[in-house]
């Protein structure tokens, strides 16, 4: 079979209604199939693009051969998030890019079999509690995002006493507060950290590590070493007159009232939020994909996605640009907003844009846009999302003497992903991560660095 089999989806003006998953998953039979077209190559370079390092392959082979429980065996021996990889993972800028199958057809679908590999052993597996020997050591690790789960699930398998600090009153970060249930469900998280539970893992919930305690705190309770996985919590804005008038939201704070504080379910809860009839997003990433889309869910009947380029150039995946387009949301290219424009109240009734063109490809590649003189046009709206981005969380490094960041206020960390600070090390979206998939990776690469400094008897 020359192309992948296309995972089943809901119809888009269903789904444009609710918060139900948008993708149906594999049949088992659906999965055999899938698996059979990997070629099964002496040399995979499939597993090159992954950054949490899966025996992609193995765990595919175990599907072919209808030998379900050995395939989640063999994914769980490097990721401890598989049903979230599954889903929100860029599979196709990474691991299936550099599938042979893709120079000639289409890629093996490897983020479909590791999500069905996920979803069947949650509905089917029992999380028993795995037998580790303590090897009488603790690490802290703070925030409970990509990057602290997956370091703590490797270094609980080592045998270490693990202690989650969280901030928010419920585990996941980003993965929880920044992704809408219709592709990650809350439940699907839950299953995930109840595997990490499994292993010994312990939270501890509405602890913002800086204020509540500080990382001497930690140390002085007996840790050994600390993980900083906090994560990019500080929105980035336009900085152009009238931001502050009243329903312009960062996307952070849109997708938070949402996911975490279930503003779409009001009034059954109270923490309301202006749902518009005229939504505007700005931006061209996945976050702004999931903004408008959840804009559109919420009651929207016009939602625009305003990007400065063209959608050929749009960070956002492919399919999320797919789903975007099929669920109703326009996207209007080439356009950039100047001002904002408010009612006597101080609500955003407008904005001003202006249009753009793109130079020809610098030395990177990327065109550059550039304003078109005269092209000035109003935009109604009584709604703006603003979804441009966000920067590293600041609180921790503000108020830690020896905690150092760059220019971009990202945590510095060295090839060991160790702080200034001795014992202290970093990963995620605070020292530079920009995906789920690379906080992961850097939250598994600093797993091994801990390991490896705590075991030095030079320490």
């Amino acid at each position: 079979m020359s192309q992948k089999i296309k995972m089943s989806e809901r119809q888009p003006n269903e789904r444009n209604k609710d918060f139900k998953q948008v993708n149906l998953g594999y049949t088992p039979e659906q999965a055999i199939e899938e698996a059979k077209r990997c070629l099964q190559c002496k040399k995979a370079f499939c597993t090159q693009g992954c950054p949490v390092e899966i025996n992609i392959p193995g765990f595919i082979k175990h599907i072919a051969e209808n030998n379900f429980s050995q395939a989640i065996k063999v994914l769980k021996e490097k990721n401890n998030l598989p049903a979230v990889c599954g889903r929100v993972c860029p599979q196709e800028s990474q691991c299936e890019k550099f599938c042979i199958l893709a120079k000639k057809q289409e890629s093996v679908g490897i983020g479909n079999l590791e999500r069905f590999a996920a979803d069947w052993a949650t509905a089917n597996l029992k999380n028993e509690k795995t037998e580790i020997t303590p090897n009488g050591k603790k690490v802290a690790i703070i925030g409970s995002g990509p990057a602290g789960l997956t370091c703590a699930g490797d270094l609980a398998k080592l045998g270490y006493d693990i202690t989650i600090f969280e901030s928010l009153h419920a585990s996941g970060g980003v993965l929880r507060y920044g992704i809408p249930d219709f592709r990650l469900p809350s439940n699907v998280l839950d299953a995930e950290v109840d595997t990490l539970k499994a292993l010994g893992i312990k939270f501890v919930f509405n602890c913002l590590i800086g204020r509540t305690k500080t990382i001497q705190d930690l140390f002085d309770e007996g840790f050994n070493a600390i993980f900083i996985g906090t994560g990019a919590g500080l929105p980035t804005f336009l900085n152009i007159e009238g931001e502050n008038y009243n329903n312009i939201y960062s996307a952070n704070e849109f997708l938070v009232r949402i996911n975490l504080m279930s503003a779409f379910k009001f009034p059954e809860f109270d923490t309301p939020i202006y749902k518009g009839k005229n939504v505007v997003v700005i931006g061209g990433g996945n976050t702004a994909m999931d903004s408008a889309r959840t804009a559109k869910r919420i009651g929207a009947e016009s939602v625009k996605l305003v990007y400065r380029r063209t959608q050929e150039e749009m960070p956002a995946r492919l399919e999320e640009r797919h789903h975007a387009l099929e669920e109703g949301i326009e996207f209007v290219e080439l356009t950039n907003p100047v001002k904002f424009i408010a009612d006597d109240t101080k609500f955003v009734k407008a904005m001003e844009c202006v249009k753009m063109q793109l130079t020809e490809p610098d030395a990177s590649g990327r065109r550059k846009p550039v304003v078109i003189k005269d092209s000035n046009f109003i935009l109604e709206t009584d709604v703006v999302i603003l979804a441009l981005g966000l920067n590293p969380n600041p609180i921790l490094p503000s108020l830690t003497k020896g905690l150092e960041t760059d220019g971009h206020g990202y945590l510095i960390i060295n090839d060991k992903f160790m702080t200034k600070l001795n014992g202290v090390f970093a990963g995620g979206d605070i020292a530079g991560g920009s995906t789920v998939i690379e906080a992961m990776g850097m939250g598994k690469q600093a797993a091994k660095n801990i390991h490896i400094f705590l075991n030095d008897n030079t320490n």
